[in-house]
């Protein structure tokens, strides 16, 4: 298995279909996705696997599995993906952990690491991370990585908060 990236405590590599039932564990528990219009049953999370690896063919990248180096267990997705956002398409990290691997660190260890894969690999100029507005865990993400809060928008009819950081902002802060 050939991985994207690695960190300290964890591996990220494309998702396939043979992880459907561990992104289950996170995308269909109702409690982790309490902030999208509803948990995904398993023909959804088939899709929402389907639309990563388009990503991957389209883009170059995607939501990857985030893979435990101690275990080897997927314990979610992170990644970067093309979301349409009030400025436009827009690089934007995104990162589902699974209920019993949270507060551990994990979603920000691996949104760092592909925040680090936009800046340096990709060379995009700005990433962006986006919730629902009452998302207090994903906005604490953000801010942990030093994204700034840039503003509430509408997206879906759901009210979302946006942050954001430049890549210089990212040189920047790496240095320190």
């Amino acid at each position: 298995m050939q991985y994207i990236l690695k960190t300290d405590r964890l591996q990220l590599r494309e998702l396939t279909f043979d992880d459907a039932s561990d992104l289950a564990e996170v995308l269909s528990d109702p409690e982790s996705m309490r902030y999208y219009p509803e948990p995904l049953n398993a023909a959804k999370v088939h899709q929402w696997i389907e639309w990563c690896q388009q990503s991957y063919e389209r883009d170059g990248f995607g939501l990857w599995a985030v893979i435990l180096k101690e275990t080897g267990e997927c314990i979610g997705d992170c990644g970067i993906s093309m979301q349409e956002v009030d400025e436009g398409k827009v690089h934007e990290v995104g990162y589902h952990i699974k209920p019993q691997h949270s507060k551990r660190g994990y979603a920000s260890e691996a949104a760092r690491a592909c925040m680090e894969y936009a800046f340096e690999k990709l060379k995009v100029e700005k990433v962006y991370s986006y919730m629902h507005h009452q998302n207090t865990p994903s906005r604490r993400v953000a801010e942990k990585n030093g994204m700034q809060f840039l503003r509430e928008f509408t997206k879906n009819d759901m009210c979302c908060a946006i942050y954001g950081m430049e890549r210089r902002e990212w040189r920047i802060n790496s240095i320190r």
